[in-house]
């Protein structure tokens, strides 16, 4: 399995960095390959949120073919005016068997179109602007995270990890999923 996490400039650290962790600590308790990187417009340096600068593993124009596909939030205004950002994330998704988005990075889903009558969850601060933005979502508030077929959308930033954690209980199990939590030591919202 092949897990590639979308980043850009303005990008929230824990949007990406949770379920980062999530994936690797999981594949070392599962038995078979699940590799997960970063993914940015460019190869250059990524600046985050927070100042951070993060090194991508690829760019929109040279990656592997993904399994899941998580956009994570941030300062998302500027890069879902990007069109070739856009037609990457509308090609990608049509082949990645899953999708998911952590806080805002649902805006960039919504704003290619991907997730209409989808739905759908981001960060409590900006749930009014995506139910007006995007009235052919479903927008729902209140959650942690939301599942709805193939598109899995969590609320603002730590709520990424309780995502990708039922991301690896649907795809490995419980017991993995929890062990993959133990690991991290981190308590589980289900």
């Amino acid at each position: 399995m092949e897990v590639g996490i979308f980043i850009y400039d303005g990008v929230e650290i824990l949007d990406f960095c949770g379920p980062y962790e999530v994936f690797s600590s999981a594949n070392k308790l599962v038995n078979e390959h699940l590799g997960v990187s970063l993914v940015a417009p460019t190869q250059a340096p990524v600046r985050t949120r927070g100042g951070m600068s993060v090194n991508p593993h690829y760019s929109i124009y040279s990656n592997p073919h993904f399994d899941l596909l998580v956009v994570a939030g941030g300062k998302h205004q500027g890069i879902m005016k990007n069109p070739t950002v856009l037609h990457w994330l509308a090609e990608t998704a049509q082949h990645t068997r899953a999708c998911a988005s952590v806080s805002t990075g649902v805006f960039l889903y919504a704003e290619a179109g991907l997730i209409d009558g989808k739905k759908v969850t981001t960060h409590q601060q900006e749930i009014e602007e995506l139910k007006t933005k995007y009235p052919q979502l479903n927008v729902v508030d209140n959650t942690r995270y939301i599942m709805d077929q193939n598109f899995t959308s969590s609320a603002g930033i730590s709520a990424g990890i309780d995502m990708c954690l039922a991301l690896v209980k649907k795809r490995f199990g419980d017991k993995v999923a929890q062990q993959t939590a133990l690991q991290m030591e981190y308590t589980w919202c289900l």
